[in-house]
């Protein structure tokens, strides 16, 4: 019996110790204004261009988005010229032709972004073995997506003395357990050449997550619409019924008398 205690004892102690090494490991990021929060927040679209411009320029090299088609660019305020123009840039694969092969042509509108590898093996080997996760729902895949993102493409800092990185890691102090393959994305102004707004890392990380959280979820502004809608006409039926049951019960309560 006393050995059976001393185990459970032992145990209770382990998992007790469990969230210290967690909280080492992970630190929360910090919280960011964002236009899209709250019931009635949206997105703001120059925001939004901005930010493509970023992950065209710069994360489109090794990441993905292939649940986003070119003709959704419609949707953050660029025209329907603009967007062919854009699809266009890209060559991809189509086919079979009228000889049975395979062939080459510019995207179109309806085509999905074009993936900077072929195949996972090709993009591991590009990256030292590790994998670009594909962005398109980045921000629905991490808790609390936006502000973890920012927080990744701005944690990274020279490493404590005492820490013992990895080959051809980085450190960033965000990612948990602080080692990450990508190097720093966004390391320097200007690096982005924007028209409107001065392109400090800062902002460049800020308007690129902006453009993953609407890529993620591109019919949020819809959805918080109806929801609104939904919630007025719930109020106005309830206060409709309401007056209905008094009107009702009060004529009951007459006939009673």
């Amino acid at each position: 019996m006393r050995k059976t205690i001393s185990s459970f004892l032992i145990v209770l102690t382990l998992l007790a110790g469990f969230p210290a090494l967690a909280a080492e490991e992970f630190i929360h990021p910090p919280k960011q204004d964002w236009s899209f929060e709250g019931p009635f927040g949206t997105f703001d679209r120059a925001e939004l261009q901005r930010g493509f411009q970023v992950y065209k320029q710069v994360c489109a090299a090794c990441h993905s988005m292939n649940y986003l088609s070119y003709r959704n660019l419609v949707d953050i305020g660029l025209s329907e010229l603009e967007v062919k123009a854009i699809a266009a840039e890209y060559m991809v694969k189509d086919g079979p032709n009228d000889e049975g092969e395979m062939f080459e042509r510019p995207a179109l509108a309806s085509d999905r972004f074009k993936a900077p590898f072929q195949n996972e093996k090709a993009a591991r080997a590009s990256n030292g073995g590790a994998l670009p996760p594909d962005l398109s729902l980045i921000t629905k895949a991490r808790h609390d997506g936006p502000n973890y993102v920012y927080a990744i493409l701005t944690g990274y800092v020279t490493p404590p003395a005492d820490f013992k990185l990895g080959q051809n890691m980085n450190y960033n102090k965000f990612f948990p357990g602080h080692q990450i393959a990508m190097p720093p994305p966004l390391n320097s102004e200007g690096q982005v050449a924007y028209t409107d707004v001065k392109a400090t890392p800062e902002q460049m990380a800020h308007d690129v997550t902006a453009f993953l959280t609407w890529a993620g979820e591109p019919k949020m502004e819809l959805r918080k619409q109806m929801g609104i809608k939904v919630i007025i006409f719930l109020t106005i039926f309830a206060a409709i019924m309401y007056a209905v049951k008094r009107k009702i019960w009060r004529g009951l309560e007459q006939y009673e008398d």
